[in-house]
């Protein structure tokens, strides 16, 4: 029978909390096995699938999703507060037979106890509205970090792929430079020319070996780069030498955007300032939450209790009720403690909407010279394709004259150089180019254009 009653009580007390339980909004991020830290180095790597795989493996994106595990966590316990708790004790002595009283050297008692909190002047409520919102700043804190990723990721895509082309160009370079000292060799040899062009050309081509070795190493390094924005570890030995095959190229495709439509974009869409607006709310909360300590609070409880009856030994012959009642407290004079922890959050919630305000005009100055640096980079863009149609020209004409006897050696030279330069121009053009676009996208709020659909 006493063991039924305990029983009752434990089923009641579970029933009251289920609907509380229910309500809990479900966890977005659980906590996977522990993963092979290696990946294999595949064989062709396209921005998509850098993409791809940073939203999975870019540590601070990993850091942000566990920041809002973290902030679950403390809401289910400030919900804590709203569901009957249910406690236990229990307790078992024996001592010596001459301390006794009643003639018995054992002692037993097991008590459990629901408490529901009634009233808190809105304290409880307001705490865990709070948290609930300090959740919501948490995810949209996800969405900030995902975003600066993902560009991080983009640029330096980029950088890798405009890296590959630079060597493409000096290589180009040193082959024209080759042919011009094979040339002048063969004029020398001849008698057309004197041993001084040959000496000249041999230099020329000396002098572009540097910069194709920079070039070269550049292009290392913007894969090493590249490969700590995706978090991208390998330990395996056959990967750690491996390059993979960089699809893709820079590509040149002018877009515009009004100013006034941009800044309108960015203050509606951008997490981060929808997170300070949610932390601002959450502020306001906590004020609440201060000031019900000015009040009264009140609490249900019930308890059932199983002890050891006086003069006997066994189990059988214990006692056992229940016990309900109400329990009140309230703080009537506490040395204006409570006043002073309602000054501290309301102070809060002012630096709060104070960095509200700070953010959306940083904002909109991010905006502003994300679209003077994309006007930029779009003018050079395409000023460049015309230099390098003129240089390419030029390197044309300095041949056929060069052949006919009519220009110098230095002339040639100095026009595949000028081509050189343009070509380098116009990759580090399309590069800005690129890059300034991404830009203005992050600065607007909008999402990566090849993951806005993942």
């Amino acid at each position: 029978m006493n063991a039924f009653k305990r029983l009752i009580l434990l089923t009641i007390a579970a029933a009251l909390a289920q609907p509380l339980l229910a309500d809990m909004p479900a966890t977005p991020f659980q906590p996977d096995g522990k993963a092979d830290p290696s990946y294999m180095v595949p064989d062709e790597l396209s921005l998509n699938y850098a993409l791809s795989f940073a939203l999975d493996n870019n540590f601070a994106i990993r850091q942000a999703k566990e920041r809002i595990r973290q902030q679950e966590g403390i809401v289910l316990e400030v919900r804590s507060q709203q569901i009957p708790n249910v406690s236990s004790t229990a307790g078992y002595s024996g001592y010596a037979q001459q301390l006794s009283t009643t003639g018995d050297d054992r002692s037993w008692s097991i008590n459990i106890t629901a408490r529901q909190v009634v009233f808190a002047g809105g304290g409880i409520t307001a705490a865990v509205k709070a948290q609930r919102l300090a959740l919501d700043a948490a995810a949209l804190q996800l969405q900030t970090v995902i975003d600066v990723a993902l560009l991080d990721v983009r640029t330096k895509f980029y950088n890798v792929l405009v890296s590959r082309e630079r060597i493409k160009v000096q290589e180009q370079n040193v082959e024209l430079l080759r042919r011009q000292l094979q040339d002048v060799k063969n004029r020398f040899e001849a008698g057309t020319v004197s041993n001084f062009e040959v000496l000249r050309a041999e230099v020329a081509v000396a002098n572009a070996q540097p910069a194709l070795i920079s070039a070269r190493n550049n292009f290392r390094l913007a894969i090493d780069d590249l490969r700590q924005a995706l978090g991208f570890v390998t330990s395996d030995a056959t990967n750690l030498a491996k390059t993979p095959e960089f699809s893709g190229k820079l590509e040149f495709a002018p877009v515009s955007y009004e100013l006034a439509s941009a800044l309108a974009t960015a203050k509606e869409r951008r997490p981060d300032l929808q997170r300070l607006k949610k932390l601002e709310q959450a502020a306001e909360e906590t004020v609440k939450v201060r000031r019900a300590n000015y009040y009264p609070d009140l609490s249900l409880y019930a308890a059932y209790d199983w002890r050891k009856r006086p003069g006997y030994s066994d189990f059988a012959a214990s006692r056992d009720g229940v016990t309900v009642g109400v329990q009140s407290t309230w703080d009537i004079f506490d040395g204006r403690a409570t006043r002073g922890r309602v000054v501290q959050a309301e102070s809060a919630l002012e630096q709060t909407r104070l960095s509200f305000n700070e953010a959306e005009l940083a904002v909109s100055v991010e905006v502003r010279r994300a679209l003077s640096s994309l006007q930029e980079a779009t003018e050079l863009a395409e000023a460049s394709k015309k230099v390098v149609e003129q240089a390419e020209e030029a390197v044309r004409l300095a041949d056929a004259r060069y052949s006919a006897g009519t220009a110098t050696q230095l002339d040639v030279l100095t026009a595949r150089n000028d081509l050189t330069t343009a070509r380098l121009n116009q990759l580090q053009a399309y590069y800005s180019f690129n890059v300034a676009s991404a830009n203005v996208r992050r600065a607007m709020g909008l999402p990566d254009e090849l993951v806005a659909g993942r």
